[in-house]
C-alpha cells in the first residue's frame, strides 16, 4: 500500500503553485507567490499518488495555542475521493502531535468542514492577526466565507479518522 499523503518538499513548489493558481481563477482560495510558497513550504502537506502533486493543504500555526488550516486544492480530477478529507484531517494531527488546542479555517465549503467536527464561530471570535492574507483576496473587505474551529483534543474530534491512515 501506497500512503498519497507526505510533507511537502523544494520540488513540489511549481505543483503546488499551479494547483492553487488554477483554483484561484475559480474558487476562493487565495493565490500564492512561489516565493510565499518556499517561505512556508513546511506548513504544507501534499496528495501524491506517484504521480505528482494532486492535492495540498497547509497548516499555520498563529499563535501558541492556533493554527489554521489553509490553502486546500485538490485536482478536479480527485475531487470526491476524500482526498481533501484526508488532507485536512492529516493538519489536523499535526496540530494535535504540536500541543495546539485549536485549528480553525476560512472557508466557502463550511459543511465540508463540519462533516470534519468543525463548527461555525463568528469571524470577529478570531484574533485580528488571521486577517493580514485578506487585503490579498479579490472579494476584500465584503468576505463572504465562514469561520470554522475545531477543538483538536476534545470528544468526538475525527481522531480514529486519522488520514495517517488513508491508503490506496
Amino acid at each position: 500500500m501506497v500512503t498519497a499523503i507526505r510533507k511537502a518538499r523544494t520540488a513540489d513548489v511549481p505543483a503546488i503553485h499551479r494547483l492553487i493558481e488554477d483554483a484561484s481563477k475559480t474558487v476562493p482560495v487565495i493565490a500564492r507567490s512561489h516565493f510565499e510558497l518556499y517561505q512556508t513550504l513546511r506548513d504544507f502537506h501534499v496528495w501524491d499518488e506517484g504521480r505528482g502533486v494532486q492535492g495540498c493543504c497547509a497548516l499555520h500555526v498563529t499563535w501558541h495555542d492556533l493554527a489554521e488550516v489553509k490553502s486546500l486544492v485538490v485536482d478536479e480530477a480527485l475531487r470526491g475521493r476524500g482526498v481533501g478529507r484526508a488532507l485536512v484531517l492529516t493538519c489536523v494531527e499535526e496540530a494535535r502531535t504540536l500541543d495546539l488546542p485549536r485549528v480553525f479555517a476560512l472557508t466557502a465549503i463550511p459543511d465540508f468542514f463540519a462533516k470534519l467536527g468543525f463548527v461555525r464561530v463568528e469571524r470577529d471570535t478570531l484574533p485580528h492577526k488571521i486577517w493580514g492574507e485578506c487585503v490579498r483576496c479579490p472579494k476584500f473587505p465584503n468576505c463572504d466565507e465562514t469561520a470554522v474551529t475545531l477543538d483538536t483534543g476534545a470528544p468526538g474530534a475525527p481522531r480514529e479518522l486519522s488520514a495517517n491512515s488513508f491508503v490506496l
